[in-house]
């Protein structure tokens, strides 16, 4: 099914493809490591890709989500636009910047990821983005917005944004942490963001009211890690999941899905799929009508505290 990306008029699916999980081979979603099973050098990701992008373009997705830090996500989806001849008519194509990549694509790396969200970093990653997706690039998105990090109120990185949207691609941000919610506030108090990518699921549905605020205001609303890194699929153990799952004759990934599906706010939810049958289980979502669900939804603090202490693969 598609629809609009809020006020942008761009044209994207109910489900998106995040490219998290596919342009590194240390990701922090449960069972990277077996999803990948050994073949973690470059060119054996970038076909994984491939062919993780086939299936999705095969299956109706036309939303497809990179950033900076996502490894070679970015050239991997560049090499798939052009290796099948697609143009910015065909898909909508949306990254991020604000963290650099630094793990040398190593799995046991240190740091995987470094966050610097002043105007010097948009500058420079800008630049990379467009060198890798070219045209492509419909939607330019801070990765990780807080209040604390002060990039809202940085007048410098909002004037480069306007520039930028004022050059034809639409801004946005994304969220993270327990306090998502007082972000999203912010951002449309501030304005000029037309798209707003936060976390919501059946274990942190915290910043659902902010995200229909945003919503209201206009903007487009995607929704990351509606799995919650894994664990709302069959590899996590949340009490009554794979239960009511199996009594809507499906999985609980789909479930789960489903369900931020049924938000009327929610305009692109994205699958983090790493391989092609858990995306084909993901899409399974789009022909679901949820139950009404029991599970427990956690605190954010400890919902984000549990999820800062999982493992990378």
């Amino acid at each position: 099914m598609n629809t609009t990306l809020g006020a942008t008029g761009l044209r994207v699916t109910r489900i998106g493809l995040g490219l998290a999980a596919l342009g590194r081979p240390g990701y922090i979603n449960l069972g990277h490591a077996s999803d990948l099973a050994g073949h973690t050098d470059v060119a054996s990701m970038e076909r994984a890709a491939h062919a993780a992008l086939d299936a999705a373009y095969e299956g109706g997705v036309r939303y497809f989500d990179a950033a900076r830090s996502y490894g070679r996500a970015e050239a991997f989806l560049g090499s798939w636009l052009s290796a099948r001849g697609l143009g910015r008519e065909d898909v909508t194509v949306g990254s991020k910047w604000g963290y650099t990549y630094t793990a040398g694509w190593r799995v046991d790396a240190d740091v995987h990821e470094v966050k610097d969200l002043t105007a010097a970093t948009f500058r420079r990653q800008l630049a990379e983005t467009r060198e890798l997706l070219g045209d492509h690039l419909r939607l330019y998105q801070i990765h990780s917005a807080t209040l604390d990090s002060g990039v809202l109120d940085d007048r410098e990185v909002l004037d480069e944004l306007a520039a930028l949207r004022v050059a034809g691609v639409f801004i946005g941000l994304t969220t993270s942490g327990a306090h998502q919610a007082d972000t999203i506030a912010h951002a449309i108090e501030v304005g000029g963001f037309d798209t707003v990518q936060a976390t919501w699921n059946l274990l942190d549905r915290s910043a659902g009211p902010a995200l229909e605020a945003a919503h209201a205001a206009g903007m487009g609303v995607i929704v990351k890690e509606a799995l919650a890194n894994g664990r709302l699929t069959d590899r996590g153990e949340i009490p009554g999941l794979a239960a009511a799952a199996h009594d809507a004759g499906t999985t609980p990934d789909a479930l789960a899905l489903a369900a931020v599906l049924a938000q009327p706010w929610v305009s692109v939810v994205l699958s983090g799929a790493t391989t092609v049958w858990e995306l084909r289980s993901n899409l399974a979502a789009l022909e679901l009508d949820p139950p009404p669900l029991s599970i427990a939804a956690e605190d954010p603090e400890t919902y984000w505290e549990k999820r800062s202490g999982l493992a990378w693969n």
